[in-house]
């Protein structure tokens, strides 16, 4: 039952004589009981949202009480407590909406649109305040333990409605790297893919195929609701990319779900009302198979499929995670028939396939332990080839790079960092980067000695050898404890250095990105500070061709939460450069929106500085953008204002 209707009038309104009511007291309380109770029922929630669901669940638990006192003493509503529940019933059905869209809703739209999720949360809690504040708990016999309770609980919603959250600025880096980055992915890129798969738990597959039916579901919701709009699509094509990274890199097929139904293939997309049996579906890409084969666990998959699992060096049955007995793949002939007779029935065409291209993996088995042998040759030509293919080969697949560090590797690799030779270096620690993909070879990179050394590099080496020693550091720096020590073995100065020098974009763009990951260590903001990194900022800002505006002020949110490095940064020469960027009308949202999330940081702790960026009519500014900016800037812009106006 939906819930009911409000009057026309506000909450503070004075109670008119004859009104209106959809349904009966008792109906209406328990309505508003049915609700809360479903609502409660959600118990688990997308990592990114799982803070803001504990808080309202514990919220909507606190006014339980209140409404079961109500059904069980049934006294007769004034119009006044009759509108304020019913207020309350909408802001309850608009909690329960919320909470199950956290619950089974998509993880990737969830996390790009965080900011819009975020409002979400404090418009129920405004309706639940509105509803609340001024409640006739007299008339309707509420007990004194209770109506404390429930007071207790409104003054917490006031001070949530006036909380400034710290957005995960770890996660927001990287969602705007990869998004950016969509061109010329590199080993460094996958790192931050393989984060934030983790991250959004995205990374088995049944995640993947959950991930992409609530994609799917959600493209049709807005399809349905004329969701034409070019920021939907963008948006809708932002979610459906990184979902297909995300397959990509846990070896399952993509599949583009804006070109129909995700669980058919190309040839099927002129019958979409055929409902196909889950049976006739590979459990990996979500197709009909064409060539069904069983593994040992008894499970049927499509053979490419399944073959490409295998060759990624995985052992277990992608479904069940059961280890496989051995890696026979046996023809589901019984299947085949039953998915043959299907589309014969319902005359559809099965897909065909182009054949896989003969794999080489057992030639790299017999390579990898001679190529590791003669790294370690006393003959620099035997050490420049071996090192060579080497960086070919930890580009190429996740077996090889297993095959790599089983044989010895890295200790290898890590003695060739000092070697003289400028290309050697160059591919050793290119090699050390694309090993570096994996967790537990970033730390045996890190223990076996190698930082120090690719800090060297990044100091000395050629412009592609210090490209790839930043990346290096920022793959390593994904772990807590490396953080520390590229801090300590003075990793940021060098990397400050590459981030102002004249070398190429993509050379700036793997420094910053490490900093960023770096100081999010608060031991390296000073360290960072020492290194010059407010000055080398400000300089990639004014250089509108580089494109990292955003990077840098996202930078100088991390460190203007460090009282130290907001003396240097916190200057009315800057407070300036971020309001031209706020005024500037070629300015991105994005743009205006870190700029003001740093303006909003820097005032608070110093009122005379926003004083002062306020003398430059940011007012009107700061009005427009409250109105028509991105979400998360919207919401920077009403707290601007609000500090405004206590000033």
């Amino acid at each position: 039952m939906p819930p009911p209707t409000l009057p026309p009038s506000s909450p503070d309104d004075p109670a008119e004589p004859s009104m209106g009511r959809e349904m009966d007291d008792e109906d209406l309380v328990e309505e508003l009981l049915v609700t809360v109770n479903s609502a409660r029922a959600f118990a688990e929630f997308r990592r990114t949202q799982r803070k803001e669901c504990a808080n309202l669940l514990r919220w909507l638990q606190l006014v339980l009480p209140l409404l079961e006192e109500l059904r069980d003493a049934a006294p007769r509503l004034t119009d006044d407590a009759y509108r304020r529940l019913a207020l309350l019933g909408r802001a309850l059905a608009a909690a329960r909406r919320l909470l199950r869209s956290c619950h089974d809703g998509s993880k990737i739209y969830l996390a790009l649109e965080s900011e819009t999720v975020l409002a979400k949360f404090r418009d129920v809690y405004e309706k639940m305040h509105s509803a609340l504040d001024g409640m006739p708990y007299a008339e309707l016999a509420i007990s004194d333990e209770v109506k404390e309770q429930v007071e207790l609980m409104n003054a917490q919603l006031t001070r949530c409605k006036k909380r400034t959250d710290t957005q995960d600025m770890e996660l927001s880096m990287d969602l705007m790297v990869i998004l950016q980055n969509k061109e010329e992915e590199r080993n460094a890129d996958r790192a931050i893919l393989e984060r934030l798969a983790k991250k959004l738990e995205l990374q088995t597959l049944a995640e993947l195929r959950a991930e992409t039916m609530a994609i799917k579901k959600l493209i049709n919701d807005r399809n349905s609701n004329g969701g034409g709009q070019h920021a939907v699509a963008d948006s809708t094509r932002q979610m459906v990319d990184l979902l297909n990274r995300f397959k990509e890199i846990a070896g399952v097929d993509g599949k583009d779900v804006l070109g129909g139904d995700v669980s058919m293939p190309k040839s099927l997309d002129k019958c979409p009302s055929l409902m196909i049996p889950n049976d006739f579906l590979c459990p990996i890409t979500l197709e009909i198979m064409t060539d069904p084969v069983i593994v040992a666990s008894g499970q049927t998959y499509e053979r490419r499929s399944i073959q490409k699992w295998l060759d990624s060096g995985e052992r277990t049955c992608p479904k069940s995670r059961q280890p496989l007995a051995h890696l026979s793949l046996a023809p589901n002939y019984a299947l085949k028939n039953l998915i043959l007779q299907w589309c014969d029935k319902h005359m559809v065409e099965l897909q065909k396939r182009e054949p896989e291209p003969a794999a080489e993996t057992e030639e790299h088995k017999e390579d990898i332990p001679s190529l590791v042998e003669g790294m370690s040759s006393i003959h620099p030509d035997v050490q420049r080839k071996a090192v060579k293919k080497i960086r070919r080969l930890s580009k190429e697949c996740p077996e090889n790079r297993t095959l790599i560090a089983d044989n010895g590797g890295i200790p290898a690799l890590i003695g060739l960092l000092a070697c003289p030779d400028k290309k050697v270096q160059e591919n050793t620690v290119t090699s050390l980067l694309n090993l570096s993909i994996d967790d537990k070879n970033k730390v045996l990179i890190a223990r076996g000695g190698a930082i120090p050394l690719v800090i060297e590099i990044l100091r000395n080496g050629t412009p592609e050898a210090q490209e790839n020693s930043a990346a290096t550091l920022f793959s390593l720096s994904m772990l807590d404890e490396n953080k520390a020590a590229i801090g300590s073995l003075g990793g940021l100065a060098p990397l400050v250095e590459l981030l102002r020098s004249s070398g190429t974009a993509r050379g700036k763009k793997d420094a910053a990105t490490a900093i960023f990951n770096l100081v999010l260590s608060p031991q390296n903001k000073a360290r960072a500070t020492q290194a010059g990194i407010v000055p080398a900022l400000v300089k990639v800002m004014d250089d509108k061709g580089l494109g990292m505006v955003d990077e840098a002020l996202s930078i100088f949110l991390l460190l203007s939460s460090h009282a130290a490095c907001r003396a240097e940064i916190g200057t009315t020469a800057f407070v300036e450069k971020l309001v031209r960027l706020i005024k500037d009308g070629n300015s991105t949202p994005k743009n205006k929106e870190c700029a003001l999330s740093v303006l909003l940081e820097l005032g608070t702790n110093n009122r005379p500085l926003l004083v002062h960026g306020l003398r430059f009519g940011l007012h009107e500014d700061l009005s427009k953008i409250a109105k028509n900016g991105t979400s998360r800037a919207q919401r920077k812009a009403n707290l601007l204002i609000q500090l405004a106006r206590k000033l």
